[in-house]
Protein backbone atom coordinates (compact mmCIF):
# COMPACT_ATOMS: atom_id res chain seq x y z
CA UNK A 1 0.00 0.00 0.00
CA UNK A 2 1.41 3.41 -0.90
CA UNK A 3 1.13 6.29 1.47
CA UNK A 4 -0.26 8.46 -1.33
CA UNK A 5 0.57 11.51 -3.36
CA UNK A 6 2.61 14.10 -1.49
CA UNK A 7 -0.17 16.68 -1.95
CA UNK A 8 -2.72 14.27 -0.43
CA UNK A 9 -0.51 13.60 2.58
CA UNK A 10 0.06 17.36 3.03
CA UNK A 11 -3.69 18.00 2.85
CA UNK A 12 -4.50 15.23 5.34
CA UNK A 13 -1.88 16.33 7.87
CA UNK A 14 -2.74 20.03 7.59
CA UNK A 15 -6.44 19.22 7.99
CA UNK A 16 -5.65 17.51 11.28
CA UNK A 17 -2.95 19.69 12.86
CA UNK A 18 -3.21 23.12 11.20
CA UNK A 19 -6.73 23.44 9.84
CA UNK A 20 -6.34 27.21 9.51
CA UNK A 21 -3.84 26.57 6.69
CA UNK A 22 -6.23 24.62 4.45
CA UNK A 23 -6.79 27.68 2.21
CA UNK A 24 -3.02 27.71 1.57
CA UNK A 25 -3.07 24.02 0.61
CA UNK A 26 -6.07 24.62 -1.65
CA UNK A 27 -4.35 27.61 -3.26
CA UNK A 28 -1.23 25.56 -3.95
CA UNK A 29 -3.29 22.69 -5.41
CA UNK A 30 -3.62 24.57 -8.71
CA UNK A 31 0.12 24.23 -9.33
CA UNK A 32 2.28 21.24 -10.20
CA UNK A 33 4.49 19.77 -7.49
CA UNK A 34 7.70 21.33 -8.86
CA UNK A 35 6.13 24.80 -8.83
CA UNK A 36 4.82 24.34 -5.29
CA UNK A 37 8.22 23.21 -4.01
CA UNK A 38 9.91 26.12 -5.78
CA UNK A 39 7.45 28.63 -4.29
CA UNK A 40 7.59 27.19 -0.79
CA UNK A 41 11.37 26.84 -0.87
CA UNK A 42 11.97 30.34 -2.25
CA UNK A 43 13.61 32.68 0.23
CA UNK A 44 13.81 36.43 -0.07
CA UNK A 45 13.30 38.62 -3.10
CA UNK A 46 10.13 40.27 -4.26
CA UNK A 47 8.11 38.49 -6.86
CA UNK A 48 4.54 38.51 -7.99
CA UNK A 49 2.79 35.97 -5.78
CA UNK A 50 -0.54 34.62 -7.07
CA UNK A 51 -1.64 33.52 -3.61
CA UNK A 52 -1.63 37.08 -2.28
CA UNK A 53 1.34 36.72 0.05
CA UNK A 54 5.07 36.38 -0.29
CA UNK A 55 7.24 33.35 0.33
CA UNK A 56 8.44 34.89 3.59
CA UNK A 57 4.89 34.68 4.90
CA UNK A 58 4.81 30.90 4.47
CA UNK A 59 8.16 30.24 6.11
CA UNK A 60 6.76 28.93 9.41
CA UNK A 61 3.61 27.40 8.01
CA UNK A 62 3.03 23.71 8.61
CA UNK A 63 2.09 23.36 4.93
CA UNK A 64 5.56 24.39 3.78
CA UNK A 65 7.35 22.24 6.30
CA UNK A 66 5.38 19.12 5.42
CA UNK A 67 5.47 19.62 1.64
CA UNK A 68 9.19 20.39 1.51
CA UNK A 69 10.20 17.54 3.81
CA UNK A 70 8.08 15.03 1.90
CA UNK A 71 9.46 16.28 -1.40
CA UNK A 72 13.00 15.72 -0.08
CA UNK A 73 11.99 12.22 1.01
CA UNK A 74 10.56 11.31 -2.38
CA UNK A 75 13.65 12.68 -4.13
CA UNK A 76 15.94 10.71 -1.83
CA UNK A 77 14.00 7.52 -2.45
CA UNK A 78 14.34 8.00 -6.20
CA UNK A 79 10.68 8.25 -7.06
CA UNK A 80 11.39 11.09 -9.48
CA UNK A 81 13.39 10.65 -12.70
CA UNK A 82 17.10 10.91 -11.95
CA UNK A 83 18.26 11.33 -15.53
CA UNK A 84 18.54 15.05 -16.30
CA UNK A 85 18.06 14.53 -20.04
CA UNK A 86 14.77 12.72 -19.53
CA UNK A 87 13.69 15.29 -16.98
CA UNK A 88 14.45 18.18 -19.34
CA UNK A 89 12.74 16.53 -22.30
CA UNK A 90 9.73 15.66 -20.17
CA UNK A 91 9.51 19.23 -18.89
CA UNK A 92 9.62 20.60 -22.43
CA UNK A 93 6.97 18.15 -23.59
CA UNK A 94 4.73 19.02 -20.63
CA UNK A 95 5.08 22.74 -21.40
CA UNK A 96 4.18 22.17 -25.03
CA UNK A 97 1.18 20.04 -24.05
CA UNK A 98 0.35 22.24 -21.01
CA UNK A 99 0.40 19.28 -18.62
CA UNK A 100 1.83 18.92 -15.17
CA UNK A 101 4.16 16.09 -14.21
CA UNK A 102 2.65 13.17 -12.41
CA UNK A 103 2.25 14.05 -8.73
CA UNK A 104 5.07 12.89 -6.49
CA UNK A 105 4.04 9.80 -4.56
CA UNK A 106 5.40 8.51 -1.30
CA UNK A 107 5.99 4.74 -1.52
CA UNK A 108 5.50 2.38 1.43
CA UNK A 109 8.24 3.07 3.95
CA UNK A 110 10.14 0.85 6.35
CA UNK A 111 10.24 1.76 10.06
CA UNK A 112 13.79 3.06 9.54
CA UNK A 113 12.65 5.26 6.66
CA UNK A 114 9.75 6.56 8.75
CA UNK A 115 12.24 7.51 11.46
CA UNK A 116 14.28 9.36 8.81
CA UNK A 117 11.14 11.17 7.62
CA UNK A 118 10.40 12.24 11.20
CA UNK A 119 13.94 13.53 11.62
CA UNK A 120 13.79 15.37 8.28
CA UNK A 121 10.49 16.98 9.33
CA UNK A 122 12.08 18.25 12.52
CA UNK A 123 15.09 19.62 10.62
CA UNK A 124 12.97 21.43 8.02
CA UNK A 125 10.69 22.77 10.75
CA UNK A 126 13.67 24.13 12.70
CA UNK A 127 15.11 25.82 9.58
CA UNK A 128 11.75 27.41 8.84
CA UNK A 129 11.15 28.69 12.38
CA UNK A 130 8.45 26.32 13.61
CA UNK A 131 8.45 25.89 17.39
CA UNK A 132 9.90 22.58 18.60
CA UNK A 133 6.71 21.30 20.27
CA UNK A 134 4.62 22.17 17.19
CA UNK A 135 7.25 20.56 14.94
CA UNK A 136 7.09 17.31 16.92
CA UNK A 137 3.30 17.25 16.69
CA UNK A 138 3.48 17.75 12.91
CA UNK A 139 6.26 15.17 12.48
CA UNK A 140 4.29 12.59 14.47
CA UNK A 141 1.17 13.29 12.39
CA UNK A 142 3.10 12.85 9.15
CA UNK A 143 4.65 9.57 10.29
CA UNK A 144 1.25 8.27 11.43
CA UNK A 145 -0.30 9.20 8.07
CA UNK A 146 2.54 7.59 6.11
CA UNK A 147 2.63 4.45 8.24
CA UNK A 148 -1.07 3.72 8.06
CA UNK A 149 -1.89 5.38 4.73
CA UNK A 150 -5.21 6.88 5.78
CA UNK A 151 -6.52 10.22 6.97
CA UNK A 152 -7.85 8.56 10.12
CA UNK A 153 -4.28 7.64 11.02
CA UNK A 154 -3.37 11.24 11.74
CA UNK A 155 -4.00 12.09 15.38
CA UNK A 156 -5.94 15.33 15.87
CA UNK A 157 -4.17 18.23 17.54
CA UNK A 158 -4.50 18.18 21.31
CA UNK A 159 -6.77 20.67 23.07
CA UNK A 160 -3.76 22.67 24.25
CA UNK A 161 -2.47 23.02 20.71
CA UNK A 162 -5.82 24.26 19.49
CA UNK A 163 -6.01 26.81 22.28
CA UNK A 164 -9.21 25.41 23.80
CA UNK A 165 -9.98 23.60 27.01
CA UNK A 166 -11.55 20.22 27.42
CA UNK A 167 -15.25 20.18 28.25
CA UNK A 168 -14.69 17.93 31.23
CA UNK A 169 -17.96 16.10 30.66
CA UNK A 170 -20.11 18.93 32.01
CA UNK A 171 -21.81 19.75 28.74
CA UNK A 172 -25.51 19.05 28.68
CA UNK A 173 -25.75 18.59 32.46
CA UNK A 174 -27.92 21.68 33.02
CA UNK A 175 -31.08 19.84 32.04
CA UNK A 176 -30.29 16.90 34.35
CA UNK A 177 -30.61 18.75 37.63
CA UNK A 178 -33.27 18.02 40.27
CA UNK A 179 -36.81 18.85 39.23
CA UNK A 180 -37.60 20.30 42.62
CA UNK A 181 -40.51 19.61 45.02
Amino acid sequence: MTAGAVREVVHDVVARVAREELPVVEGLAQFGDATVVRRLGHRGGRRREPLGFGAGDVAALVTGVVWLALDQTVRQLGERPADGVLRGAGGLLRRVLRRYAEPATVPPLTPEQLAEVRQRMLEVAARRGLERERAETVADAVVARLALGTTEAVPPASQGELGGAADGGTGGSAGNGPAGP
